[in-house]
């Protein structure tokens, strides 16, 4: 297994990857375009994913701009494997040492994921978009929980 930084070649695996998903799915996969994917890995923040051989089996992506966990997924067969922890502690690191501005998610209620970040130390902050649980890390909370 390795954790690396995503590149644009990574694009087409790391979609792959989206739309496996069981929980958190989209709606229309054309929701979100190649380009976007692209412009949040170049420009709006960075992305790393893990791989298993030449296969990529997850990923996380955070925007420094939009002060926001973009995506974290995890190919199914390979959850609880630790991979979204380490892929989420790449993640937190990285937008720390950018900016000391706190960060924010949302996920669907009930789901695995809302649990995940429960765990990891994010606190609720109320609701967002349709129905979703909104999340946030203050610089000072990451700091404290990875002593």
């Amino acid at each position: 297994m390795i954790i690396r930084e995503a590149t644009i070649a990574d694009i087409l695996q790391i979609q792959v990857v989206r739309n496996a998903v069981k929980e958190n799915r989209l709606s229309d996969p054309a929701l979100i375009p190649d380009k976007m994917v692209e412009d949040y890995i170049c420009r709006r923040g960075k992305g790393w994913v893990c791989e298993t051989g030449k296969t990529v089996v997850g990923f996380s992506i955070v925007s420094v701009v939009d002060r926001n966990v973009w995506a974290l997924f995890i190919q199914p067969g390979y959850e609880r494997r630790g991979i979204g922890r380490i892929l989420h502690d790449e993640m937190m690191n990285w937008y720390f040492s950018q900016t000391g501005e706190t960060i924010w998610l949302s996920t669907a209620p009930g789901t695995r994921a809302e649990s995940f970040y429960r765990r990891t130390g994010w606190l609720e902050t109320g609701m967002y978009g349709k129905g979703e649980v909104k999340f946030e890390m203050t610089p000072d909370r990451w700091k404290e929980l990875n002593q």
